[in-house]
């Protein structure tokens, strides 16, 4: 059963944008932790940025920190990647997933997440 569904992923030339979205199915949001996190071949999964959905607050990893904003829509019980001056490192498989638990101590650790989306390709042409 899939639990949280991403869209918005493709293909974009180097310094190019895209927005990945990703909901949960059949369900709101609750007081939980939303992460992004990608995975590249030959490469251990890898924290992107997350949100607190009770609070709107963020967190980026460094290496996308100025370029990525991540947001959220109550109204729309969704959240948001916004990608901006991509690279060819971002190239990668970028999940969804979500912490019902809302633990601010883990919430760069993808171990700590309780359910994940299906994963949505990004690839950055150079």
């Amino acid at each position: 059963q899939v639990q949280l569904v991403e869209s918005g992923g493709g293909l974009v030339q180097v310094g190019g944008s895209l927005r990945l979205s990703c909901a949960p199915s059949g369900r709101a949001f609750g007081h939980s932790n939303i992460g992004w996190f990608r995975e590249a071949p030959d490469k251990e999964r890898e924290f992107v940025a997350a949100i607190r959905w009770s609070y709107g607050t963020t967190y980026y990893a460094d290496s996308v920190k100025g370029r990525f904003t991540m947001s959220r829509d109550k109204a729309k019980n969704t959240v948001y990647l916004q990608m901006n001056s991509l690279k060819p490192d971002d190239t990668a498989v970028y999940y969804c997933a979500e912490d019902v638990g809302g633990i601010l101590s883990s919430i760069r650790d993808f171990r700590n997440y309780d359910y994940w989306g299906q994963g949505t390709q990004v690839t950055v042409s150079s």
